[in-house]
């Protein structure tokens, strides 16, 4: 049976990293700043490194999620306890991978907890609950929103202030081939289109910045900044990730030291690295049209509210705070895809309820055999 936990909470790394490590980065490729490829290895990247530091910097978050005062102490000492908690995440963020959808793999295991607490007959600590699990995840994805929504006109009147303009060009990924005239959008996206078949590529009109500030180029510097603020927020969700997961290696499989983090952020990379192309692709074409300005403020906003949260213990979920940073975008920008944003929120109220089910039955499986 702790053979079988331990499995279980490293299949739930690995679905973690397939739903969460390109959130950080959707940015990039939604702007068009650089290709899937480059981005995902960027994500992947920072995420190890905020997973591997976590042992140092978030082991309060260790603590929240190893579940004491939210079941009861003798239940945690139980493999199948873990066991059960650890697959019906893990399956719940698997599906919601394979289906395009960026849940929380926080609220999924906030569900497989009480799933399984019920299962074993045991009382769950609501009040605790509310306040140190749930009201982090409820209040941060606003929180990202108005933050993002309000920063973002506040940053384009100073662009405008210092002279930096905006132009339409034809852009294969990050290479510019040709600025659109003022007035000439429609003849461009038919331009776009012959280019995409002569090229064999896709072509697509894309707003861009041009000029300089204190005599450095606006577009590049921008860029930096972007890439900075991407690894930034696959840092904090590594950061605070990370610990979640490892928590169940610890009180269920008897791991200590450092080999829990590490195994995870190992895992949480492949996983990545092998299944986010959906999650990739919903995040960032699905849910707003973006320009790099747009993303870059989205991504600040994301990495500080995480980085803070990870600090002082607050289990908020990346999913949420970078997708309310991205509603936020598409807020200030008039361009949300708002259908599909209502299909991610459907996602986010039934994922706590369909991980604390499967745990449910798992938990009676095990009890039945």
């Amino acid at each position: 049976m702790i053979s079988f936990a331990i499995f279980a909470a490293l299949l739930l790394a690995f679905a973690n990293g397939a739903n969460d490590n390109f959130k950080g980065v959707a940015t990039l490729y939604g702007s068009r700043t650089t290709t899937y490829r480059t981005a995902l290895i960027w994500g992947t990247v920072t995420t190890l490194l905020g997973s591997l530091l976590a042992v140092l910097l978030a082991s309060e978050l260790l603590k929240r999620f190893s579940g004491k005062g939210l079941v009861p102490d003798e239940l945690l000492q139980l493999p199948s306890f873990g066991a059960s908690l650890a697959l019906g995440s893990a399956l719940t963020v698997l599906a919601a991978s394979r289906l395009g959808f960026p849940i929380s793999t926080t609220h999924a295991i906030v569900g497989s907890m009480i799933g399984t607490a019920l299962a074993h007959n045991g009382s769950v600590g609501w009040e605790k609950l509310a306040v140190t699990l749930l009201a982090p995840l409820l209040l941060s994805p606003l929180v990202a929103l108005i933050g993002t929504a309000v920063i973002y006109p506040m940053l384009r009147r100073v662009r405008i202030a210092c002279g930096v303009t905006s132009e339409t060009c034809l852009c294969a990924g990050s290479e510019v081939l040709e600025v659109v005239p003022l007035g000439g959008t429609a003849m461009a996206l038919q331009r776009a289109e012959a280019l995409s078949v002569k090229m064999d590529t896709k072509v697509a009109c894309q707003q861009i910045y041009s000029g300089s500030f204190v005599g450095i180029d606006a577009r590049k510097s921008l860029d930096v900044l972007h890439f900075l603020t991407a690894g930034l927020v696959g840092f904090a969700r590594g950061l605070n990730d990370t610990p979640k997961i490892a928590a169940l290696l610890i009180t269920t499989a008897g791991i200590g030291g450092i080999w829990p983090v590490a195994c995870v952020a190992v895992v949480m990379a492949i996983g990545g690295l092998a299944g986010a192309r959906k999650v990739a692709e919903a995040m960032s074409n699905r849910i707003t049209v973006m320009n790099a300005g747009q993303g870059f403020t989205g991504n600040a906003v994301t990495a500080f509210l995480v980085t803070c949260a990870s600090r002082w213990g607050m289990p908020v979920s990346t999913t949420h705070v970078s997708c309310g940073a991205l509603f936020g975008i598409g807020m200030a920008n008039r361009q949300a895809h708002w259908k599909f944003i209502q299909t991610i929120l459907a996602a986010w109220l039934i994922t706590a309820p369909v991980a604390g089910t499967i745990a449910f039955g798992v938990s009676r499986l095990m009890a039945v055999s």
